[in-house]
């Protein structure tokens, strides 16, 4: 199901047909070097996309399959989906990127395209994102989206940046993108 488009990639659901594509992306442990999951084998994968699709259906939303509008081929995904932070169940916007697509700007085309999506259908009020301090590549993704102020928090046994934005926050930074762009 297509959900939404970006300049150069389609983010739609993932299916079960994306195991293998995807398990190539997170068996790969530079791309997995900052996940609690840690490496994923096809059999991981194939339950990450299980615990995907139910997201789907209980929160209407989820990590969704990026699309290379140019080659068709699913190089990531992105999106956000329920998680347990402090005893408290967050909206949590996560990413990943095959590593040869790092570094061009797709990760921030795909989080803006979702935040949009999320704030602009009124999903949600909020959007959190867990970094830890030493992934420098996520930390700028996310700033660049407007994520600014953090908790220092512990996630998994892990000491992490607990971001959050606003759809306020959101709309505000958005707003004034489109003015800037107009003048």
């Amino acid at each position: 199901m297509h959900i939404c488009e970006a300049d150069r990639l389609i983010l739609r659901r993932l299916s079960l047909d994306d195991v293998p594509a995807l398990a190539e992306i997170l068996s790969d442990p530079d791309v997995m070097k900052y996940s609690v999951r840690g490496v994923c084998d096809e059999a991981a994968t194939l339950k990450f996309i299980e615990w995907c699709l139910a997201c789907y259906e209980s929160h209407g939303v989820g990590p969704w399959a990026l699309i290379d509008k140019t080659s068709s081929e699913l190089i990531g995904f992105c999106g956000v989906g329920p998680e347990w932070v402090d005893d408290v169940e967050e909206v949590n916007l996560g990413y990943r990127l095959a590593s040869r697509y790092w570094n061009k700007g797709l990760a921030s085309e795909a989080v803006r395209s979702v935040l949009d999506y999320v704030f602009g259908k009124r999903l949600f009020h909020s959007v959190v994102v867990i970094i830890e301090p030493e992934h420098v590549a996520s930390l700028k993704v996310a700033e660049k989206a407007g994520f600014s102020r953090f908790d220092a928090v512990e996630f998994h046994g892990r000491p992490v940046r607990l971001y959050r934005l606003t759809s306020a926050q959101w709309g505000a930074s958005h707003n004034n993108a489109m003015h800037v762009t107009r003048a």
